[in-house]
């Protein structure tokens, strides 16, 4: 009898198993919001230089950004669909101090000693244009991606995880694509280098998008298909 009592006084035992899963959990969330953050602030820099790939121009963002689409979609899998909408934000919001700060470091003075100051402030000082345009893009077509990608879980099924992806970045890639090309290039490059751009973006987009589609079955799932919040 006092051993069942002290049993009881003891209370529930921990559970390891509950507390190693949401260890994961928090880890993998971690790791998918720093990736996503990272992966759009290197496309705005990269896109700063127009390069030219297979005989057509392209900004060298290109290569870095269309996994940010995956990527949101692995951060909403995880964190449901209202802390996802708190990343797109809180990325924007990042890229914009990192435009503002790389403006204001390109206006002081630079010691003539170092004998680069021109060519820093030549490149990383025309970056507001492209970050502005890229904010834009990535704030409307990732929105529109976390609707797309909610409404295929709430209403279609939860399974076929590949599947959300793909209808979800087949409608955010063309919108992300359309308004970045305008915003950041039109009437300051020709516009055959601006359409070039615009062509070379889609294919790159959606290439990457087939070839992460995998990466989806990598994230936990934290939520149930009537929990998307």
């Amino acid at each position: 009898m006092q051993h069942n009592a002290f049993a009881q006084d003891a209370g529930p035992v921990p559970a390891p198993r509950a507390d190693a899963s949401a260890k994961s959990l928090l880890t993998a969330q971690v790791l998918i919001v720093s990736a996503y953050v990272a992966a759009q602030m290197l496309s705005n820099v990269a896109s700063v230089k127009i390069g030219v790939v297979a005989g057509l121009a392209v900004d060298m963002g290109t290569f870095i950004y269309p996994v940010t689409f995956t990527l949101r979609d692995l951060a909403h899998k995880s964190l449901g669909k209202s802390a996802t909408r708190a990343l797109i934000l809180a990325a924007g919001g990042v890229n914009l101090l990192m435009a503002l700060y790389l403006m204001w470091a390109a206006s002081v003075p630079s010691d003539p000693s170092w004998g680069l100051g021109e060519a820093f402030t030549q490149v990383l000082g025309p970056m507001w244009r492209i970050v502005t345009a890229s904010i834009l893009a990535q704030v409307v077509s990732e929105l529109a991606d976390t609707e797309v990608y909610s409404w295929f879980v709430r209403k279609v099924t939860t399974r076929f995880q590949w599947l959300r992806v793909l209808v979800s970045n087949s409608v955010s890639v063309p919108v992300d694509n359309l308004i970045f090309a305008l915003g950041a290039f039109a009437l300051a490059l020709p516009w055959s280098v601006v359409w070039e751009i615009f062509v070379f973006n889609m294919l790159v987009k959606y290439g990457l998008t087939l070839l992460s589609l995998p990466l989806i079955y990598m994230a936990p799932q934290k939520f149930s298909r009537d929990e998307d919040e």
